[in-house]
């Protein structure tokens, strides 16, 4: 394997991509765990290649995780604080797996490497939306397993990882009307009911129902379909889809 300083990286840029996911009426983000020993976890993440555009790695790193292109991604954040570093993180990994650092070029990590990995490095951050029943997650060969957590629930995390997650999750409600972004989290078709249980899980508080539903239509982005039948003929609700 040659170092990350010989594979066409740009020097001290990476991408950061967070993706959520929602299902069960909680919103999940999509976050691997390292395989090595000390319990790591950390946003899907990469670097840049010199050839490409940040956004052409965003959904290359997109894609690689979760098997789909076609999906609502978008750049919401630049963290570069003077001292952000993962020195912290790696001289942790390297403490618990001692075979990591060797200066023999076989083996997986070496000096120049650690000194190209820890020098400070500015992230490029990415929302992604997606329907989880769409996605089958893809581990990377750094990762033991890849799986969707609770947003309100996430294990502890590297570096900033968590306050990127923050970030987002900030980004998504400001923007939720605007970019109609919630509807890309749903299947194609849905009830005013599943619109405003999404809407409800991404505030963390209730809507009034005749209120809620006022104001999603006043948008005038849905597309009314036939009645959602499930035997209760006079409670069926209509289906929904998002305007092409």
């Amino acid at each position: 394997m040659h170092p990350l300083s010989e594979q066409g990286y740009i020097d001290q840029l990476s991408v950061d991509c967070v993706i959520f996911g929602y299902q069960d009426r909680k919103l999940k983000v999509l976050v691997p765990q390292l395989r090595f020993k000390g319990g790591f976890w950390a946003l899907p993440s990469g670097f840049v290649y010199q050839h490409e555009g940040v956004d052409e790695a965003a959904q290359r790193i997109l894609q690689e995780r979760t098997g789909i292109s076609d999906v609502f991604l978008e750049q919401f954040w630049v963290t570069g604080k003077a001292g952000r570093s993962s020195k912290e993180f790696l001289d942790r990994l390297i403490e618990l797996n001692p075979s990591l650092f060797t200066p023999d070029p076989g083996e997986e990590f070496r000096r120049g490497d650690y000194e190209w990995f820890t020098r400070r490095f500015v992230s490029i951050g990415y929302y992604a939306l997606v329907d989880i029943s769409h996605v089958v997650p893809q581990k990377s060969d750094l990762d033991a397993f890849i799986e969707w957590y609770d947003v309100k629930d996430l294990p502890e995390m590297i570096m900033d990882h968590r306050e990127i997650v923050v970030h987002a999750l900030e980004t998504l409600r400001i923007t939720l009307d605007q970019k109609l972004s919630a509807f890309k989290l749903l299947p194609e078709t849905f009830t005013m009911k599943d619109v405003q249980e999404l809407y409800e899980t991404i505030y963390d508080r209730p809507f009034a129902r005749n209120n809620f539903q006022k104001k999603i239509l006043s948008l005038n982005a849905l597309e009314r379909l036939e009645k959602k039948y499930t035997g209760a003929a006079n409670k069926a609700p209509y289906l929904y889809r998002l305007l092409q």
